[in-house]
């Protein structure tokens, strides 16, 4: 295969801002542009980049558009990358940086941007997931890891029984909507394009209403044992703004004999309920991870 370099990827056409530029006029240029960041230039350097979640996160804190400054709330310093880079080396970046966006810098000068949808496009080989060690260590044996922005409140007991509580919160972000807009190909405008949302019933762009949902599945996976979907009702009540801190509420609410559990499902946002409906799930016993060496071994071994 012939290599492909950043300079065949980046996108030349970039986007900027001065730090002193308020946050209105960033997010006025933002939707110009239709983009969800910008580079942040002083002096000619690049200094940071600040994105429209960067924006919000600042509004949500009562922060004045008009006054509040982009070196407020942007990300710096801002990790760049050389256009005569491999393309895989900038994917790995991203991945170890936990990024979304590079801007492609030689001898001091703003020269593109690299973004983790332009590799996409180049390199489908790559998973840019998150580098190893980020998640933290699980707090129960039936999951795989926790975040540090995760929280989780269990009332249960080593089995399952009726009354058993489960909550989990989680914020659902910007980049929880874009991911998930790219892995199920929900590309709905009113989940992406502000510009046309704003034109709308809701009047703001609001998350995915099966993304909401699956902050249930998120709390099911925290009864004790192996927790295996069979059915799930919802009815869909109130929409979610991106950027909300949603709970998912579920109570085990009848035993149905062979493992199988009937249980209630709320999502609230604001102490409101948005998501509702009941579960039916199979409840297995926790069994203990195969070894990877063992795993591949065959039957004659």
């Amino acid at each position: 295969m012939l290599s492909v370099s950043v300079r065949d990827v980046m996108v030349e056409d970039v986007a900027t801002a001065a730090m002193d530029a308020t946050l209105h006029e960033a997010a006025d240029r933002m939707a110009d542009r239709d983009v969800g960041s910008l580079v942040v230039v002083e002096d000619g350097e690049v200094v940071g980049i600040v994105t429209h979640s960067d924006v919000l996160r600042h509004l949500a804190t009562d922060g004045d558009p008009a006054t509040a400054r982009v070196a407020e709330c942007m990300g710096s310093p801002a990790v760049t990358i050389e256009p005569d880079a491999d393309a895989e080396d900038a994917a790995v970046v991203l991945s170890t940086e936990d990024i979304k966006r590079l801007p492609v810098v030689e001898d001091g000068d703003l020269l593109g941007i690299v973004t983790v949808t332009d590799l996409s496009y180049f390199l489908p080989q790559i998973a840019l997931g998150r580098p190893g060690g980020r998640p933290r260590p699980a707090s129960r044996p039936e999951i795989a890891f926790d975040d540090e922005e995760w929280t989780a409140d269990l009332q249960t007991g080593e089995e399952p029984d009726v009354g058993d509580t489960v909550r989990f919160t989680k914020r659902l972000s910007e980049d929880d909507v874009t991911d998930f807009a790219r892995a199920t190909g929900d590309t709905n405008r009113l989940h992406l394009d502000e510009g046309f949302a704003i034109g709308t019933r809701f009047g703001e762009r609001i998350v995915h209403g099966t993304l909401v949902a699956g902050v249930i599945s998120a709390a099911l996976a925290r009864l004790p044992g192996l927790t295996i979907y069979l059915s799930q009702d919802l009815g869909f009540r109130s929409p979610v703004p991106i950027g909300a801190t949603v709970t998912a509420a579920c109570e085990i609410t009848e035993a149905l004999g062979g493992n199988r559990y009937r249980v209630s499902t709320t999502v609230y946002h604001e102490n409101e309920p948005v998501v509702d409906g009941q579960a039916t799930v199979l409840i297995d016993q926790l069994h203990e991870a195969v070894p990877l060496e063992r795993a591949d071994v065959g039957a004659d071994d």
